[in-house]
């Protein structure tokens, strides 16, 4: 079995790498200094600990971290709730209407969300929604809520309805049913969900340049962005900001990574 599956480890290793080299560089560049000239794949000779410091104070990721954490915080506690509500009546009545939604709600997913930003923009602006934390959650539950519906019908459908029925006959009403019995049993897809979808919202950049518009409501993309402008950039500073805005999705990634893999699993053989 080693010898079959030995060109699959390195292929594993290869991918690993590819994906690491970009974290290494970064890495590299922030300890050094704007003066420094050398090699971005060489290491610095001294730590240059001043980028992280100015990338933190003077450059604005204080604030970022603040609405990113605001933004991405409420919108997945909302789309995991409306998604999961949603997806429990979907899931357990198979009837034509519901696939009907079902398929309407997965030809939103083949939309590109750029396609949509004239009229969305418009539509934000006369509502006064622009630079707004309502207004841009709104926009991330409008992209991000039929994935996540997705996802949890596909795992609804595999629970057993006896657990429904033997609610029901015990006196329990359809809402005790799904908070008390089945929203407890969705804690795998619920972690997926939260991943997928939290992921979405952290590292967005298109959606918020046009919709956080003033400066005390930019997230982290747009601050890093800041470092480079037609007066000059600074590349120490940005790679400063983007290890700092990484470091807090590899810690909760690396915390719910077993969930994240189950529940990817089960939803796609369930």
């Amino acid at each position: 079995m080693k010898k079959s599956t030995w060109h699959k480890t390195v292929l594993a290793i290869l991918i690993t790498i590819i994906h690491l080299i970009p974290i290494y560089i970064a890495l590299t560049v922030s300890f050094k200094k704007i003066t420094d000239f050398s090699s971005y794949w060489t290491l610095p000779k001294q730590l240059f600990l001043e980028n992280y410091k100015i990338a933190w104070q003077n450059g604005g990721m204080a604030i970022g971290f603040k609405n990113t954490i605001i933004i991405t915080a409420i919108a997945s506690v909302l789309i995991i709730l409306i998604s999961a509500m949603a997806a429990y009546p979907l899931a357990r009545n198979n009837s034509k209407f519901n696939n009907i939604i079902l398929t309407m709600i997965l030809s939103v997913m083949m939309i590109p969300p750029l396609s949509l930003l004239v009229p969305l923009y418009v539509l934000m602006r006369n509502i006064g929604a622009i630079s707004t934390y309502w207004g841009i959650i709104s926009v991330h539950l409008a992209f991000q809520l039929p994935l996540a519906i997705f996802l949890y019908t596909n795992f609804i459908r595999a629970l057993p309805r006896e657990l429904d029925e033997a609610a029901l006959i015990d006196g329990c009403s359809i809402f005790t049913i799904f908070y008390r019995i089945i929203l407890p049993l969705l804690k795998p897809i619920t972690v997926t969900v939260l991943i997928m979808t939290g992921l979405n919202i952290w590292n967005d950049y298109q959606l918020s340049l046009f919709f956080l518009q003033k400066p005390e409501m930019k997230v982290i993309t747009l601050t890093i962005a800041t470092f480079f402008g037609i007066s000059g950039a600074n590349p120490n500073v940005a790679a400063a900001a983007a290890i700092m805005a990484v470091l807090p999705v590899i810690v909760v990634y690396l915390f719910l990574q077993k969930y994240f893999i189950q529940g990817m699993v089960e939803s796609a053989i369930k």
